[in-house]
């Protein structure tokens, strides 16, 4: 049920550390899933399906979560559109998106269970786009060999919550809105549930649960220019860390080609792969096509050399390879930074996304945009005043998806500790160097599945759990410390802008040792002045308060990116070093792990992947 909470006339709570016994501990919870986004709402549905007692919470409104912002599609090999579609042709693609260091378990799984889980989602409720005989419709993607991405127009991630959150609150989950997360507690290496607090009032409240999912989203608002809403805070990277789990492909950080340059008010936010999906075309100031410039040797096959090929691809010819622009995101981004850097961007330093030439090919081409692309026609409209059926639109790299996170069983999802399971964009392994377009949708569906499930058979299977009060009274001391800090002079929204500025300019999308040894100096300069945050008033939505959390999750999750970016000497999928600007094999079978030491320190490691089984190594080689 809908957490009910009371609006009499009470006092504001002050900002004196509370005692103890002013926590309210809940009846003891089988699983706590942390997130309400896709990958929270399916791992709670499927733990309720288990037959025990799931709690939600979210850090925003139930609905409000990031997902809604995905537009293109939902990756599944359906096959409705091309029939030569497969999990084996799926598999292989987000391998070699991934730059072949996935997680490649998770890969497989992912491939083989997705359709099944778009099924389901359609059986629920979703209402996808339709072929002309009436199945789901799928629409090409970068990265994808075929079209598999089914949708709803341009709003596919706004239909998969609405699905979900309608099934999801008949099956009598706890719900628990506007809350924080400020620490996971532990009994022994086990996660035993958590401390957050009531964002509308400020409360504190105890979490006690057998299992807990983590699946709080990405990172992106640790860098100036991002897709990401507010929530994307790293909070489940860093609540797993600091509890003791292992991250893991923190230095992978996926810039999304397209995102709006103009006006500087909507700098950032996503424009969908589904606009060059559509027949979308990328330009330099010179009206030129420079995508065909530079078409990396592992994707020439694929790839059309000519525009006339390109189109006829984008229309469902299947003798048509794919146009250079529906190349993977992090290759696309990096060209259009060296348009930019070269002197051919636009005017405000992006480059032109043209959909409206397809006038030339098709009859009322603003007709089909407007109903093909209704988000981007009135998005554009709205806060660019810019009619993309007549004219182009201007676009650049926006932070967009983290690869990295919470290192997890490819089966279980379950953490490397005990009781802690993760899922969606706060997990790692399953997209390696790079992620596809269309993947995540899947990945949330597919390993939120499997989180819940898995959560539910470990708190059927391990017994009840003790609450250690002294971590809930450190816990809490630590969470009201900016209050004590009221009459300092470092404000919480100051220090997060400087935070994003080093790393927009020294962890971005070109990265060298130098910049990034200076990065690390700036965090440290950044974490002594977030340890001075002061804020003022009561903790009833304190906005100051809320900030002065999140900054020290976005400075863990930084340094952690900047760390492992710099121990991978190479550059590989999302991660582009100017100082080691070719891949290295000696990286080719190793991921990047970081840790919480003994010390309190950061630690980094080499681990080995795990080899591949030689039938998934055939089925790579069948779809090169």
């Amino acid at each position: 049920m809908l957490d009910g909470r009371a609006h009499g006339l009470e006092a504001p709570l002050s900002s004196e550390s509370p005692q103890i016994n002013e926590h309210d501990v809940l009846d003891v919870l089988d699983v706590l899933v942390i997130g309400a986004g896709g990958a929270g709402l399916r791992a709670a549905i499927e733990a309720s399906a288990g037959g025990v007692k799931v709690g939600l919470l979210c850090k925003s409104l139930l609905g409000k979560a990031h997902t809604v912002m995905a537009e293109g599609g939902v990756a599944a090999a359906l096959a409705n559109v091309d029939d030569r579609d497969s999990w084996k042709v799926h598999f292989a693609d987000t391998m070699r998106g991934g730059q072949y260091v996935n997680n490649w378990r998770m890969a497989e799984l992912h491939a083989k269970e997705a359709p099944d889980r778009v099924r389901e989602l359609e059986a629920w409720g979703a209402v996808f786009d339709r072929t002309a005989d009436g199945r789901i419709l799928q629409r090409n993607f970068g990265g994808h060999k075929y079209p598999r991405l089914a949708h709803v127009g341009d709003r596919t991630g706004l239909e998969m919550i609405r699905t979900l959150q309608d099934h999801g609150i008949h099956l009598g989950i706890d719900v628990h809105m506007e809350f924080t997360v400020v620490s996971l507690l532990s009994e022994g290496p086990r996660v035993v549930g958590a401390l957050g607090y009531d964002r509308e009032r400020g409360r504190f409240r105890v979490f006690k649960a057998k299992a807990t999912v983590l699946a709080t989203g990405g990172i992106g608002r640790a860098y100036r220019i991002t897709s990401n809403s507010w929530e994307g805070t790293g909070d489940g990277h860093a609540l797993a860390y600091r509890a003791g789990a292992e991250l893991v492909d923190m230095e992978f950080i996926q810039f999304h080609p397209t995102g709006m340059v103009w006006p500087p008010s909507v700098q950032g936010i996503l424009v969908t792969e589904g606009v060059r999906g559509e027949g979308g075309v990328l330009r330099n100031n010179e009206g030129r096509r420079f995508m065909f410039d530079d078409i990396p040797e592992n994707y020439r096959s694929q790839t059309a050399d000519n525009p006339e090929e390109g189109w006829r691809y984008t229309q469902g010819d299947k003798n048509a390879r794919r146009p250079p622009e529906l190349l993977t995101r992090d290759h696309v981004a990096r060209c259009i930074m060296r348009e930019v850097k070269a002197g051919r961007g636009s005017p405000h330093g992006g480059v032109f996304l043209d959909i409206a030439w397809i006038k030339e090919r098709i009859p009322n081409a603003p007709e089909h945009i407007r109903k093909k692309l209704p988000s981007m026609y009135h998005q554009f409209k709205e806060l660019a005043g810019l009619d993309i059926t007549t004219e182009p639109m201007e676009v650049g790299p926006t932070t967009h998806y983290v690869m990295g996170g919470v290192r997890v069983d490819g089966d279980t999802q379950m953490s490397s500790l005990p009781g802690l399971f993760a899922a969606g964009e706060c997990a790692a392994g399953i997209n390696g160097a790079n992620r596809l377009g269309g993947n995540s949708l899947s990945d949330l569906l597919v390993f939120g599945k499997r989180a819940g499930e898995h959560a539910a058979i470990f708190a059927k299977a391990n017994g009840p759990v003790t609450i250690d009060e002294r971590q809930v009274e450190a816990a809490t001391k630590r969470s009201l410390e900016p209050f004590e800090h009221a009459a300092a002079q470092e404000n919480p929204f100051k220090v997060q802008q400087d935070l994003q500025g080093v790393m927009q300019d020294l962890v971005g999308i070109v990265r060298m040792e130098e910049e990034m040894q200076r990065a690390l100096t700036e965090l440290d300069a950044l974490k002594r002045r977030a340890g001075q945050v002061g804020v003022t008033g009561h903790r009833e939505f304190n906005t100051g308060w809320h900030a002065a959390q999140d900054l020290g999750n976005l400075l863990m999750v930084s340094e952690a990116i900047a760390r492992s970016a710099i121990e991978r000497k190479e550059s590989r999928g999302g991660h582009f070093r100017q100082d080691y600007p070719d891949k290295d094999p000696a990286y080719a079978t190793i991921n990047i792990v970081v840790k919480c030491g003994p010390d309190g320190q950061m630690q980094v490691s080499r681990v080995p992947i795990a080899p591949m089984p030689a039938e998934l190594k055939q089925v790579i080689e069948e779809n090169k």
